[in-house]
C-alpha cells in the first residue's frame, strides 16, 4: 500500500529546482521527494510546462552547435531526474541511486554516535547530502540549524517538535527550529538529509565531534 504524503516541499525550492538554480544536494533531496510524491511532482511538471512556454516566447540567437550538448549535459549532471520509484519498492528511489550504485545494502556507513551511522554523498560543496540509519527507538541529538536543513524519510519514520514524518516525507528545518527527531520504535529510520550550514548541537559531546564528522 502507498504510503500517504503529508509533508510536502515549498514553492520555492520547487521553482528553483526547475530553473535549475539550487545547489547539486539540494536538487537530489528535491528530485527524490519528487519521484515519491504525486502533489510535488505534479507541481514541478506546472512549473517546468510554464518556463517551456515562456522559453518558446524568447527571440532565438545563434549559438555554436557544441552550446546545446554542454548545456545538457550541466543539467543531467546537477539536477538528477525526479523518475518514480521503480516496483517492487526500493528503499532507494531512482534519483538516489545513481550516487550509491551498491544499493543500501553496499553502503559504508561510518558511526556518529548513539547508534546513528551516516554515508556522505559525492556532490558539488554549496551543501552537504548524506544518508542517516537511525536505530528504531533512537533519538537524533538535539540541535539547530545555521542554515537549511531538509530531511527526507526513505525507510521507517520520526517523529519531532514538526509532527511525524514517514516515507516520502520532507521536513524543512531553518534556524528557527531546535529539534530532537527520534525514529520510530516498529523499524529503523534511514533519511536523505541535506544542509548548507553546520548544526547547532546543544550537547557538549556532538559539538566535540562535529569537526571530525562534517555534520
Amino acid at each position: 500500500m502507498k504510503t500517504k504524503i503529508t509533508h510536502h516541499l515549498t514553492e520555492e525550492l520547487i521553482l528553483g529546482y526547475s530553473a535549475g538554480t539550487l545547489p547539486e544536494a539540494v536538487n537530489l533531496i528535491v528530485a527524490t521527494h519528487i519521484s515519491l510524491c504525486d502533489h510535488c511532482r505534479a507541481a514541478y511538471e506546472a512549473c517546468d510546462a510554464v518556463g517551456g512556454t515562456l522559453m518558446d516566447r524568447v527571440e532565438g540567437v545563434d549559438v555554436p552547435e557544441s552550446c546545446l550538448a554542454g548545456t545538457m549535459a550541466a543539467i543531467r549532471g546537477a539536477r538528477p531526474e525526479p523518475r518514480p520509484a521503480p516496483a517492487p519498492r526500493s528503499t532507494l528511489p531512482a534519483p538516489l541511486q545513481g550516487y550509491l550504485s551498491g544499493g543500501i545494502d553496499g553502503v559504508r556507513w561510518r558511526s556518529v554516535g548513539m547508534g546513528v551511522r551516516q554515508t556522505v554523498l559525492p556532490t558539488s560543496t554549496e551543501a552537504t547530502a548524506r544518508l542517516l540509519y537511525i536505530p528504531a527507538g533512537t533519538a537524533v541529538p538535539d540541535h539547530g540549524h545555521r542554515g537549511l536543513e531538509l530531511t527526507l524519510v526513505l525507510q521507517g519514520a520520526f517523529e519531532d517538535e514538526e509532527g511525524r514524518f514517514a516515507r516520502g516525507d520532507i521536513e524543512i528545518a531553518d534556524a528557527d527550529l531546535d529539534h530532537m527527531p527520534v525514529a520510530d520504535v516498529s523499524e529503523d529510520c534511514i533519511c536523505l538529509a541535506v544542509t548548507d550550514a553546520p548544526l547547532r548541537f546543544k550537547g557538549w559531546l556532538p559539538r566535540l565531534a562535529q569537526p571530525f564528522l562534517g555534520i
